[in-house]
């Protein structure tokens, strides 16, 4: 029996870098300089959707009105805030040494993220691995981000495997819904402050404390050290 080729599919923030308070902290800068006040626990809440659907829902909630001109002013304002933060932001525990592992052990791997370039790519860079040969696909390059499975099916597209041979890794429910709806298998890591029964909820097959811990029981996802 022919047995599929197994990839691993990382969503970035809150997975391999450590940069979650760093965006949930640039967008309320962003809602403070158009005079919208919210809660920053209700921000957290919605990080690793896309960033429009993000700000609809942000005024969404506040019940203000939604016009395009803002959602853009929202987005550029929430760009430029976390890049004066993006030196703050550092690789998870075990983040490097579970890709260089992948590698080493010839596993395709990519990262999907719902992020774009401009905000992405300095933070991907921290890292610090030789990124030539990997997929990265950010918001800009599919038609919707995260709920939806556009991001990781793109993934896999440009990995050449089938999608239900991958595992799907991220910190979120949106991560794990966008997983389920892309038909990959999701695995949860606690690293961006969603509790365990959230993302069991959300269809995670297993959960971690973050990529070390991840990489400790790698040989449980049918990895081999």
């Amino acid at each position: 029996m022919h047995r599929l080729q197994s990839a691993f599919l990382f969503d970035l923030d809150g997975t391999l870098i450590d940069s979650v308070y760093q965006h949930v902290l640039a967008w309320h800068e962003a809602l403070m300089k158009e005079n919208i006040e919210l809660a920053v626990w209700r921000i957290h809440r919605k990080i690793g959707m896309s960033g429009g659907l993000f700000a609809n829902m942000l005024l969404r909630e506040t019940g203000l009105d939604i016009e395009p001109e803002r959602i853009e002013r929202l987005q550029q304002h929430h760009a430029a805030a976390y890049r004066a933060r993006v030196n703050q932001v550092r690789p998870l525990p075990g983040a490097r040494e579970l890709l260089t592992f992948l590698t080493q052990a010839k596993i395709p791997w990519a990262i999907a993220t719902s992020g774009r370039m401009e905000t992405a790519g300095p933070a991907i860079e921290t890292l610090g691995l030789d990124l030539s040969q990997v997929p990265i696909i950010t918001r800009d390059r599919v038609k919707y981000a995260k709920p939806d499975p556009d991001l990781f099916l793109a993934a896999a597209e440009a990995l050449g495997v089938d999608i239900s041979a991958c595992f799907i890794v991220g910190d979120s429910v949106w991560d794990m819904l966008a997983a389920r709806r892309a038909r990959g298998l999701g695995i949860g890591v606690l690293s961006g402050g969603y509790g365990l029964e959230e993302l069991e909820r959300a269809g995670a097959y297993r959960v971690f404390e973050d990529p070390a811990q991840l990489l400790k029981h790698i040989d449980e996802l049918g990895a081999r050290r």
